[in-house]
């Protein structure tokens, strides 16, 4: 029995080592981007009716999460995008889309290296770390009369067009 024992043990062992070795290099890729924050349902439904959407808007949603804003827009009539940089999301939010049955789409990309001006809707939770470079981004690729709506984080140089419940609107251009 020590035998078999013996003769399988360095078996296992590799084994254990490459799990390890593969976790271990798939944990950075697991929790990139910012932190994970689920937009509550009565502030989407603010995001969306601050900005006013309506059919014909390309909207984007920057740091998608699990996908309900991406979704909630589309339901509105609005062409939806998410950028989502963190696997697990990603997959929760195309899971999330399929599942709701509408026509969005996200896209496993750093939203940072997307060029943005296609869209005339943006949203975000972003941090305020990431704020005053995000607003030169947007200000920078964003065409005339696009509305940026942010939850909870405000942009330092940006004065909002409106806001109410810690929902900002801004229409830059």
């Amino acid at each position: 029995m020590h035998f078999i024992f013996l003769i399988f043990l360095p078996f296992f062992l590799a084994i254990l080592f490459f799990l390890f070795k593969v976790f271990e290099s798939l944990l950075p890729l697991m929790f990139r981007g910012a932190i994970y924050v689920p937009t509550k349902k009565e502030k989407m439904l603010e995001m969306i009716k601050l900005a006013e959407v309506k059919k014909g808007d390309k909207a984007v949603d920057l740091g998608s999460g699990d996908g309900r804003l991406v979704i909630a827009l589309a339901k509105k009539g609005v062409e939806a995008h998410g950028y989502e940089i963190n696997p697990f999301l990603f997959f929760l939010s195309k899971r999330n889309i399929k599942k709701a049955k509408v026509k969005a789409s996200v896209h496993f990309a750093n939203f940072w290296k997307k060029d943005l001006s296609q869209f005339n809707v943006v949203t975000l939770y972003g941090m305020n770390h990431v704020m005053g470079k995000l607003e030169q981004k947007l200000k920078k690729e964003l065409k005339p009369n696009s509305k940026v709506v942010s939850n909870s984080f405000d942009f330092p140089n940006l004065k909002p067009k409106k806001e109410k419940d810690s929902v900002y609107l801004y229409i830059l251009g």
